[in-house]
């Protein structure tokens, strides 16, 4: 008995002590997903038609392979130094400089653990410039697979010129952060880098967006001693790989989709091209081609667009709608509360997707109505959150304060209540557009969407599911699409109500 827990305390000490190390688990995270997409790639090689293995996407594969091998050696010597020496010795973290080299097969977990490796004392700013600089490359790689098509779009140089530009910008700013920005204290100079990370936000990088928030907020309030509350939910956030990996993906489909006006060609994701009737992935058509002749590939970039946008916009509008009807009826109770939230409970008792396919049926598909569907039935949910909120708050020293001050109660409601029941909102909200990612592109599976001849991921699985035993890849790559962003979303709320949630600072 005592020999047993023994092993299971040193077992615990052991794990204890790997855990106290950012490297070792970001490591052993990009060995294991490595691992998996090898399998992945290789499952994906054989083609069905002709009972065969594509020996490009094998040879793909085995990269992939050696990677994982390669990563999971050196989580081992990471491992060994943490539990002989309790820290990471100078010559492994150097061993960092050689795996970035692996960003040249596009492994962005490999990346980020070599990233991760490199630098010993990591604060928040330096970890968001490593992921506002992968995002950058990840939307220039895939960019760049538009070069082996016949034509290019004739903003193709231009948004590539761009996104060039963003990378180099990017990596600079990492240098910079390394060498200005040390925990509470920012160089006064890093003030315009600030400005321009949040300009370049426009190119859909969340992640320098906020990296120049941080920035500007540290300028600002140096020497203060107290912590920035939203900064300190970021730096929680990013203790969970998950949530990040969730985030990053976003970060990446939503900078694809707005860089996606200068780098693609919509033409091939409409356009009929009867030379190219179901062609296999290859390095032209990277998911192949569906039975008209169009890329698939481009047209699962333009359709993130859609969904993006539909997912985003079906959340902003009940957030508003429902959030100003649960606010007016937590803060003044009693008949008010009672015949709004009576009404509410009747669009509550309808199915969200039932009610979405009578409105779409009703009034015609197209992306407005989708939107206006899809959003009529969230409302009940948000104005039952914000209403516990309110009900919550109204009592509050502050609400008190501002009453006895003569504020009025619009006032106090938008200025002072809502400010302080935003955690459960936004926590709902990210969750909330991975279900109405689902539900777009489950209406339009149905038909009953936006227009058929839309490219949307539910549009384009529809299509491919009449291929499913001679062209699998036509209904793979748009569903698995679905499931990566729906996946996404839900890690990333995850991350965010665990960072928000004060039992767990």
């Amino acid at each position: 008995m005592s020999n047993n827990s023994n092993a299971n305390y040193l077992k615990r000490e052991k794990k204890r002590k790997l855990s106290r190390f950012v490297e070792y688990k970001t490591a052993t995270f990009a060995t294991g997903i490595t691992f998996a997409i090898f399998l992945v790639i290789l499952g994906g090689s054989f083609d069905f038609a002709t009972q065969s293995f594509q020996m490009g996407s094998v040879t793909l594969s085995l990269v992939f392979l050696v990677s994982s091998i390669i990563q999971g050696l050196v989580s081992y010597k990471i491992q060994s130094d943490i539990l002989k020496h309790g820290d990471i010795k100078d010559s492994t973290r150097k061993i960092g400089f050689v795996m970035l080299l692996f960003l040249l097969t596009a492994n962005i977990f490999i990346a980020i653990a070599a990233f991760t490796l490199v630098k010993k004392d990591k604060g928040i700013e330096y970890t968001l410039s490593i992921y506002a600089l992968l995002t950058s490359l990840i939307v220039f790689m895939i960019s760049a697979l538009n070069l082996f098509k016949e034509y290019v779009a004739n903003t193709f140089m231009l948004g590539m010129g761009l996104l060039a530009f963003l990378s180099m910008f990017y990596l600079a700013v990492m240098v910079l952060v390394h060498k200005f920005v040390h925990h509470k204290d920012v160089d006064k100079r890093m003030k315009w880098v600030g400005y321009l990370l949040i300009l370049s936000a426009i190119s859909g990088n969340v992640f320098a967006l906020i990296l120049g928030l941080i920035i500007i907020t540290k300028i600002k309030r140096a020497g203060d001693e107290i912590s920035v509350e939203w900064i300190e939910v970021i730096r929680r956030l990013f203790r969970n790989n998950m949530a990040i990996i969730g985030m990053l993906v976003v970060t990446v489909l939503l900078s694809i989709s707005l860089c996606s006006y200068l780098t693609f060609d919509y033409s091939i994701a409409t356009d009929n091209n009867y030379s190219a009737l179901l062609q296999p992935p290859s390095i032209e058509y990277p998911f192949g081609t569906d039975d008209y002749g169009r890329c698939v590939f481009t047209r699962i970039v333009f359709g993130a667009r859609i969904s993006l946008a539909v997912g985003i916009a079906t959340t902003v509008l009940p957030i508003i709608v429902g959030g100003a009807l649960g606010a007016v009826s937590g803060f003044y109770g009693g008949k008010t509360d009672n015949i709004i939230m009576r009404l509410l409970d009747v669009l509550y008792a309808v199915p969200g997707i039932l009610l979405a396919i009578a409105i779409v049926a009703a009034f015609g598909t197209s992306t407005s109505n989708l939107i206006i569907a899809l959003s009529i039935g969230s409302v009940p949910t948000y104005a039952r959150t914000v209403r516990a909120s309110v009900m919550g708050l109204a009592g509050s020293e502050f609400v008190e304060a501002a009453k006895a001050c003569g504020a009025k109660d619009h006032i106090i409601i938008f200025n002072h209540i809502i400010p302080n029941s935003l955690a459960p909102i936004i926590v709902r909200a990210t969750l909330s557009i991975g279900g109405a990612v689902l539900s777009t592109s489950s209406l339009s599976y149905l038909g009953l969407g936006v227009e058929p001849h839309v490219p949307e991921w539910g549009n384009i699985l529809k299509a491919g599911s009449t291929y499913l035993e001679t062209n699998p890849y036509l209904a793979i790559y748009p569903g698995l699409a679905i499931i990566l962003l729906v996946l996404a979303f839900n890690y990333m709320g995850d991350g965010l109500r665990d960072a928000l949630d004060p039992k767990l600072k």
